[in-house]
């Protein structure tokens, strides 16, 4: 067995729920890649498997208990979170999601999470009608938003006899996926990224502007992924209600003019540029000094002109120009019209996708991404943008060392 995890240190937390025989496999199979493996029991896992068998399997002691005077002596709970190089629950219960996604610390599990500067990632395991439930998505979407990684859930049949989304991901998925979180760590070590996100605003008079629906978690998504695997990002955003995230140097503007020259400044200083803010086609020619006043007329008209086209200028430098992503966000003819775009406006690469599906896209927490380049196509399948900013991220860094 090839020990692709070898000297990773994996603190895996189990909480309640029949998916955790699961886990036991789970932790042998971290172990047969080189992984050391400690394990934290919450009260409810331990009617379902026992300390003991973790034991065996780990060859580490099982922590159950916050208040546990022993390990609480050498302060046991910030002792396991700095040990971590990657904290992963699985299964992940809709308890544990909930207390996570609202920043509680009521036993040594999310104690830990919230004393832990390693990445985070939860195996969602529950039936599927609470899967499906707005409290647990709303949940999922906040840790999503705090960069955990969400891995799964799978679908299937259930314990309890349902058929649907809440099952836990098999030993050897999650396996994988640990896998290539570590694959990708440090891939991009000091290459400079600069990103553009999130929507322009294009004012009208004082009040109002034009825009649209763009949340930016997709571009923040890169941002924070590409930072996780050392390169050196630089963020440009429209105006969103989105946290930085670590390790990132931010930029805010408001309009297409204000992007288009923080582009070009940092994109001579940049490897890779990827240009993911949906920037606004148009301005208002003439905007209002005063708030516009509502007249008898039924109509307005308001002309409007072309804005400059970020994407294509920085494709376009004869100097220190970067490799060039952009993406195009369609409803219709999805393929075909990113491939105008590449060759039209001479990207290295294009990453499309359907915002007509409500399910994907703007203000959406997932995403599926078409990438398209001179000589081949790719699709990334649905899943959550901090996974797949993740797998653009190492196309990206594959297509950009081949040049």
């Amino acid at each position: 067995m090839q020990q692709t995890l070898a000297q990773k240190r994996i603190l895996l937390g189990i909480s309640g729920g029949i998916a955790a025989y699961k886990s036991a496999d789970l932790v042998r199979r971290l172990k047969e890649r080189g992984a050391d493996v400690r394990v934290i029991l919450t009260d409810a896992a331990q009617h379902f498997i026992t300390p003991l068998t973790l034991q065996a399997l780990s060859g580490n002691p099982v922590s159950t208990s916050l208040l546990d005077p022993a390990a609480e002596a050498a302060m046991g709970h910030i002792e396991l979170a700095k040990w971590a190089d990657m904290v992963l629950i699985a299964p992940a219960s809709a308890d544990v999601i909930a207390r996570l996604a609202h920043g509680l610390a009521n036993d040594l599990l999310t104690t830990c999470v919230l004393a832990t500067a390693a990445p985070v990632a939860v195996a969602p395991a529950m039936n599927q009608q609470m899967y499906k439930n707005i409290a647990t998505q709303q949940n999922l979407a906040k840790l999503n938003s705090y960069n955990f990684y969400i891995y799964g859930p799978g679908s299937g049949e259930q314990a309890c006899g349902d058929v649907g989304a809440g099952r836990m991901l098999e030993a050897l998925e999650l396996v994988s996926a640990v896998e290539k979180h570590f694959l990708a760590e440090h891939q991009l070590k000091n290459i400079k990224i600069t990103i553009t996100a999130g929507p322009t605003r294009e004012a009208i008079d004082p009040v109002r502007y034009i825009s649209n629906h763009s949340s930016g978690k997709m571009g923040f998504a890169l941002a924070a992924a590409a930072a996780a695997m050392g390169a050196d990002v630089t963020l440009i955003t429209g105006p969103v209600t989105l946290a930085t995230p670590a390790g990132v140097t931010r930029i805010d503007v408001t309009t297409a003019e204000q992007m288009h020259a923080a582009a070009l400044k940092r994109a001579e200083l940049s490897q890779v540029f990827i240009g993911c803010a949906a920037v606004a086609d148009y301005r208002v020619a003439d905007i209002a000094t005063q708030k516009m006043k509502k007249t008898t007329d039924d109509s307005i008209n308001l002309t409007l002109i072309k804005n400059p086209d970020i994407i294509a200028d920085v494709a376009g430098l004869s100097r220190n120009r970067p490799f060039t992503v952009g993406f195009a966000a369609e409803t219709q003819n999805v393929v075909h019209y990113a491939k105008d775009k590449l060759i039209r406006k001479k990207l290295d690469l294009i990453c499309a996708n359907d915002v007509s599906n409500s399910e994907l896209g703007f203000n959406s927490d997932n995403n599926a991404i078409t990438l398209i380049s001179a000589v081949d196509e790719k699709t990334l399948p649905l899943q959550s943008k901090t996974e797949l900013a993740k797998a653009i991220l190492l196309h990206i860094y594959l297509q950009f060392s081949a040049k």
